[in-house]
């Protein structure tokens, strides 16, 4: 598990990821799940009629939200009483994988990957990375990778996953030029269950969720696919594309993800979502969290006033939004309160979430 950090210790270049130059981030992309009443095949194939009732989402963009794809990628979304279904179609003209081993490090071949935080505090989130010979890797990851500790969760399997891929060419074989690779899951609801009484009703909720896909550039070396290497032997980076632009080549920066709505209608009907304006204050607390974190890089301290980080002013509908903050022996919190829910929104030194 040391290994996965490793990689992105050396993949960003510096941790913990605030400190590192940022783009402005667009606002988080979202998408309407519809529920079907039918359970759904999983087999890689979209030929059920619920998944011909529901849109594609926009074409995935660099993670950084800025260069275009190479090759298209789509995805889409239902749901029922038991499962979160997710259809992914990825255009690719070379088809391959190596990794057969779960839990192996998924990423080293071309695969697709699954961010999900139910409850949008950005700790305690799941990561399931899937290639093309159906091979997963499964993580649960308690807080991002920017805070101090090992995060990482490896020993947690998503008991009851159902994944299949359906491959538009020949897996595996070089000498021909493919079209796409397409992968259908089921995610059972059971998985994501916080307690043995919890019980998940998604029905007019959201959550946030992303997607990222891993596309390696290629060498064939005695009939066999490899990731391509530079003169010196190392191998070149991969790309990294994503359905909500990051800003930063990180995936594990929550805040940023996108949102999943749960509509109780049946695909074919029409449903909308709007963000809520306490998830836009979130951001901007966010905001704020970040410009703390770069304090303590450069002043190896925290600040004592919000006046010292700089964030500009925020108005919402009218509304100047005006937190606080309030250092405490082991940290800081930053608060406001909502005046479109009148609930206390807080942001803590270890980048959670809380709404109360």
């Amino acid at each position: 598990m040391q290994l996965k950090l490793n990689f992105w210790i050396v993949l960003l270049g510096c941790l913990p990821v605030l400190s590192c130059a940022q783009s402005e981030n667009p606002e988080p992309k979202s998408y309407v799940a519809y529920k079907t009443v039918k359970p759904l095949e999983i087999d890689g194939i979209d030929n059920e009629q619920a998944w011909s009732n529901v849109s594609w989402s926009t074409s995935f963009i660099d993670i950084e939200g800025v260069k275009t794809p190479k090759y298209p990628t789509h995805m889409k979304m239902l749901w029922d009483d038991d499962y979160l279904y997710v259809l992914a179609k990825m255009e690719e003209p070379h088809v391959w994988g190596n990794l057969k081993q779960r839990d192996t490090i998924i990423f080293y071949n071309n695969d697709f990957e699954l961010f999900i935080d139910p409850d949008g505090d950005t700790h305690n989130y799941y990561e399931i990375e899937i290639n093309a010979l159906n091979t997963v890797w499964d993580l649960f990851i308690t807080k991002p990778f920017r805070e101090k500790g090992n995060p990482i969760k490896h020993d947690w399997d998503i008991t009851g996953l159902k994944s299949a891929v359906h491959v538009d060419g020949t897996l595996n074989n070089p000498a021909d030029e493919d079209q796409s690779w397409t992968l259908e899951i089921a995610l059972p609801w059971t998985a994501f269950k916080t307690g043995y009484y919890h019980k998940i009703e998604p029905a007019g909720t959201f959550w946030r969720i992303n997607f990222s896909r891993v596309n390696w550039q290629h060498s064939i070396i005695n009939g066999k696919y490899q990731r391509k290497k530079d003169a010196s032997g190392h191998y070149l980076s991969e790309y990294n594309w994503v359905w909500s632009p990051q800003g930063v080549i990180n995936m594990h920066v929550p805040e940023h993800w996108g949102y999943l709505y749960f509509s109780p209608k049946q695909p074919g009907d029409s449903d909308q979502f709007n963000i809520p304006n306490d998830e836009r204050i979130k951001w901007y607390l966010y905001e704020y969290y970040r410009a703390q974190k770069a304090h303590k890089e450069t002043h190896k301290a925290w600040a004592e006033s919000l006046d010292l980080l700089q964030v500009k002013d925020r108005v919402l509908d009218g509304h100047t939004i005006k937190p606080t903050l309030e250092n405490h022996s082991t940290g800081w919190n930053i608060t406001v309160k909502s005046p479109f829910t009148q609930r206390t929104l807080i942001v803590k030194e270890d980048g959670k979430f809380i709404s109360k």
